[in-house]
């Protein structure tokens, strides 16, 4: 069920986000008056061949374009009339161009029609922050409630946290929200540090250069270091094993298996060490010492879900705040591309270990659908797929500006065959692409 949680949540936001980036390019086609043959989400065909399995799911005529919905998932596209795209080459294209034909209308209206979907993009991506801005506010966690320290996860560890730390400075300074841990600037920083205190001493421990291929590699949900938390229970799965048992919402868990307990991370640790077996489970209830005969599952559960003691605050926004704040979101996911395209460029990182496909993308949605956090992602994939579209290869958007502005700066505009042939060599690298991204990485990272 939550794998497919994932790919429900994958597949309607990526047709949101392709179906709004497509609309991009198809308003500017009709607002300068080009003929669009297509409106697709996904693609009807095996991309990028258009004459193979042409079917789609749903389709239907208006006018004269035709709108569906495809049955090959990684994309879309419009058929603007007079364009040499995946959809026609420039033997589609003979003779002179007519008044209704993208390639017949003025340098500047191709351009404004090319950047129609990245527009579009970053319109959505603002306007999704701009509205859980105003809704949720920002919920942070104040520094000074990582009062116990931290738990770092195995790339924690790696780069030298121990449990129980507790950062004090970061960079040398000290930080007041505890997200400021993972914010871009220190992940993807040169020379960047954290100060920790263990045990009355301050530590110093350093990001490492290689540490963006580090990151890639962990899962989704599996942060640096997270604050570690005392914990009480705040709901009993109805019919599981601490039902069974007695055990209650407002209990605290003190000892599991003769082993006490105080923070969330010791109590799963004491749980898996007992997995298989029913197990003393002593809690504190009312004031009273109340011992419980638990089964504990094979993966080391016994059906509760807790409530955490770390206080949580949140700033609030009117309309007109919201929509600034939405702005620096949208663009501090561009800035954090770009800063990672960088490190790529340098060599400090490796593209393969930094890309992620559609496995990676669905794992990051999770297996619950919550709605706040659905929306979050997709305002951040509408801002990705805005800059990757934005990269200068033929067959993106990108691609066919850089020739639009060499045309509008020489005032000489690039044969038809060389945009052909610009377009069979950016199609056959997004293939190479998505060959490694959706089969040889996971092939690869199955083996290793």
């Amino acid at each position: 069920m939550e794998i497919l949680t994932m790919i429900g949540q994958l597949l309607l936001a990526l047709s949101l986000l392709v179906g709004l980036h497509e609309f991009g390019h198809f308003a500017f086609a009709k607002l300068f008056k080009i003929r669009v043959d297509k409106f697709y989400i996904f693609f009807d065909f095996l991309f990028p061949m258009p004459g193979v399995m042409n079917f789609a799911l749903l389709k239907k005529k208006v006018g004269e374009t035709e709108y569906g919905i495809g049955w090959f998932p990684l994309g879309g596209y419009v058929q603007i009339h007079g364009m040499i795209d995946e959809t026609q080459d420039a033997s589609a294209l003979a003779g002179p161009p007519q008044p209704d034909e993208f390639r017949g209308k003025p340098a500047w209206q191709r351009l404004l029609v090319m950047l129609g979907g990245i527009i579009m993009n970053v319109i959505t991506g603002i306007v999704i922050f701009a509205a859980m801005t105003f809704h949720y506010g920002d919920v942070f966690l104040p520094a000074s409630e990582a009062r116990f320290g931290v738990l770092p996860n195995g790339l924690g560890r790696e780069i030298g946290f121990r449990t129980g730390d507790k950062i004090v400075k970061i960079n040398g300074r000290p930080f007041t929200e505890f997200d400021d841990v993972y914010k871009p600037d220190v992940i993807l920083g040169n020379n960047s540090f954290y100060t920790v205190d263990r045990g009355g001493q301050l530590v110093d421990i350093n990001i490492p250069n290689n540490f963006l291929d580090k990151f890639a590699k962990q899962s989704a949900d599996s942060l640096l270091v997270r604050p570690r938390e005392t914990f009480a229970v705040e709901r009993v799965v109805p019919g599981g094993a601490a039902a069974k048992a007695g055990l209650k919402a407002g209990d605290q868990i003190t000892t599991v298996g003769g082993r006490p307990v105080q923070f969330f991370d010791e109590l799963q640790a004491a749980l898996l060490a007992n997995k298989g077996k029913k197990t003393e489970v002593i809690v504190q209830r009312n004031g009273q010492t109340i011992p419980l005969a638990i089964d504990v599952s094979e993966s080391g559960r016994i059906g509760f879900e807790r409530k955490s003691t770390l206080h949580l605050g949140t700033r609030h926004y009117t309309l007109a705040e919201s929509i600034p704040q939405g702005v620096n979101k949208a663009f501090g996911v561009i800035g954090l591309q770009a800063r990672a395209f960088g490190k790529i460029l340098r060599r400090e990182a490796s593209a393969s270990e930094s890309l992620g496909g559609p496995v990676e993308i669905a794992q990051q949605f999770g297996g619950i659908w919550e709605w706040q956090h659905f929306w979050g992602l997709a305002a951040g994939l509408s801002m990705v797929l805005a800059f990757m579209n934005l990269l200068p290869i033929p067959a993106l958007d990108g691609g066919h500006v850089v020739f639009l502005l060499y045309e509008m700066i020489l005032r000489r505009k690039p044969s038809d065959k060389f945009l052909e042939g610009a377009q069979r060599v950016g199609t056959v690298l997004i293939l190479m692409l998505m060959a490694y991204v959706i089969i040889l990485k996971p092939l690869l990272k199955a083996i290793s």
